[in-house]
């Protein structure tokens, strides 16, 4: 049964057919219709969010769906659009992030897809929202209360069915034994390198001696990628001889591509096992160019770096192979921009939301790859207890660069961007002025320059701080970016500096280039003294600074013509 016309309804035909098919036939436990035509209760759709992701869970399904805009009578079904949140897509990527301040470790919906079907010639709008099952063994909830479906009414969720998700078992993918593998399929150079990464992470004398004294099955019995004599899934993707991949049901490779800034391929090259090594050879493909800026309107000089800290840039990718879920198959991509680069890696984000990883308290539920993990972390490969993210954003930070982006929308993988340039000067005076700033005011910063949608309590934060300016649905960082946060003073363009700031700058200025004019010195000061300042007021500024170097017999004119003469440092 057609419920509207495919030959008019053609873009995002996919989700048309999946809204075909879940109103001619649905389980009323993780799908739920509602007419919802112009608004409707935030908190009800919480606590839908709530009962169709714990019902997902229990029917083994990866998610379950919330339908606006079509309607039931007598069990069936019309399509009658909704005007929820119309207008903005803006707001509809708000919402979720307002449900995932209430719901266990900040899910949200994998996405909100808007669809316009067209029936009996007339266009109506749909959305659809796609929630996730609860994850295994932790039942999701909202506002600290679990639901479910009984019939088409929302109830608390039982507790036998609360139990039934917390009994769930994980099974950790890469501590399984990977049939028909031995010993004898491992790369020998990797089982070497993984010694020698081991002994420096442990670095104690006796261990060193320990596994010195070792053969290989026996080390790799101590470091569990071997048990009971048989090689686990970690064991040969760290170790592996490519030569042997095909022993995995689909073989794990990570590809890299350059591209244009036509946006076309330039260049690509793709890894297989051992994965041990493979970082090196991957950052050895990536044009780290050196990259040189004004970190502060009243610098002299600019500040040189590389685009990429290669700490960070391993970190990341060192991620994608320790969090990749290697069931859904699929490789690792590393995609290399003229100004970014970034990682996606299959599999869903364990934390949900970047923003609880930030949390100085935080804690992972549980990891992927438990056993692939803490072999990484035994082979000084990453970061424990998602201090490696942190970290990355704490690298960026003292840089001014922009913060990670990480998309996790799809909810079959994630796609983490970094930035090797500047994207917003007012942010970057910000962090320059203030390096006191924690880092979720600096990601929420981030944010603003970005564009991305604020809640009202993170505006008024910044706004408190004085850091952003403009409506809530157009805002912008403040161009007064030196205002002091701490103690209340004025705006820096407005106060001034001392003296010896502007003397200093004269001086800096002829060690570099010798001599300069008047009207040079002029142009260097003019917009680095205070606005309150009138131009004849600034012409006697200057005239002041550069009397009181030459009294002090730190500068001298080189000529006794005014007219030709130049300031230079006194020999």
């Amino acid at each position: 049964m057609r419920f509207f016309d495919f030959e008019k309804s053609v873009k995002d035909i996919e989700y048309y057919e999946i809204l075909d098919n879940l109103m001619e036939r649905w389980e009323y436990e993780v799908v739920e219709f509602k007419e919802a035509k112009s608004n409707f209760d935030t908190d009800k759709i919480g606590r839908y969010f709530s009962a169709i992701s714990n019902e997902a869970n229990l029917r083994q399904q990866q998610y379950g769906w919330l339908i606006f805009g079509v309607s039931e009578e007598n069990k069936v079904k019309h399509i009658v659009g909704t005007a929820y949140k119309k207008g903005d897509r803006s707001l509809l990527e708000k919402f979720k992030y307002e449900i995932a301040r209430n719901t266990t470790n900040g899910m949200t919906f994998y996405d909100i897809i808007e669809i316009f079907p067209v029936v009996k010639g007339k266009e109506y709008r749909v959305l659809m929202f796609k929630i996730p099952a609860a994850a295994t063994g932790i039942p999701t909830d909202w506002k600290t209360n679990y639901y479910e479906r009984s019939g088409e009414s929302l109830v608390p969720l039982k507790q036998y069915k609360i139990d039934a998700i917390r009994s769930q078992e994980r099974k950790d993918w890469s501590k399984q034994i990977l049939e028909k593998a031995t010993i004898e399929h491992l790369d020998k150079t990797a089982i070497a390198l993984a010694r020698e990464r081991y002994k420096e992470k442990m670095n104690q004398e006796h261990i060193t001696e320990e596994v010195d004294a070792m053969n290989d099955e026996q080390f790799l019995s101590k470091v569990k990628l071997m048990i009971d004599g048989k090689i686990t899934h970690a064991g040969m993707l760290l170790l592996g001889n490519s030569d042997y991949d095909y022993l995995f049901q689909s073989a794990p490779s990570i590809m890299w591509r350059l591209y244009g800034a036509n946006g076309i391929d330039k260049d690509y090259e793709i890894f297989k096992i051992p994965f041990i090594n493979v970082v090196d050879k991957v950052f050895a493909k990536v044009r780290n160019l050196t990259y040189r800026y004004m970190p502060n309107q009243l610098t002299l000089f600019p500040i040189e770096t590389e685009q990429y800290n290669s700490w960070l840039i391993r970190e990341l990718l060192n991620n994608c192979i320790a969090h990749t879920n290697y069931q859904l198959g699929g490789r690792i991509y590393v995609n290399e921009f003229e100004d970014k680069i970034k990682f996606t890696n299959p599999g869903d984000f364990i934390p949900q939301r970047i923003e609880n990883v930030l949390e100085v308290s935080y804690n992972p539920p549980f990891y992927r790859n438990q056993l692939l993990a803490e072999s990484m972390v035994a082979f000084h490969m990453i970061d424990t207890a998602t201090l490696g993210i942190r970290r990355a954003y704490n690298i960026q930070k003292a840089k001014y660069f922009p913060m990670p982006d990480y998309d996790v929308a799809s909810g079959t993988q994630v796609e983490v961007t970094v930035y090797g340039k500047i994207l917003n000067d007012n942010y970057m005076h910000i962090l320059y002025d203030h390096p006191e700033l924690d880092l979720h005011t600096v990601f929420l910063l981030d944010r603003v320059q970005k564009g991305l949608p604020m809640q009202k309590e993170d505006v008024d934060k910044l706004r408190s701080l004085k850091l952003v300016e403009g409506r809530i649905t157009s805002l912008y960082l403040s161009a007064s970016a030196a205002k002091s946060i701490s103690d209340g003073a004025g705006y820096i363009k407005n106060k001034g500096f001392d003296d010896k700031y502007y003397k200093d700058l004269i001086v800096e200025y002829l060690k570099q280039y010798e001599k300069a004019k008047k009207s040079e010195i002029r142009e260097l000061l003019w917009d680095k003294l205070p606005d309150v300042l009138s131009d004849k007021q600034k012409e006697n500024k200057i005239r002041n600074l550069l009397y009181s170097l030459k009294q002090k017999k730190i500068i001298e004119t080189d000529s006794t013509n005014q007219q030709k003469s130049n300031w230079v440092l006194r020999k």
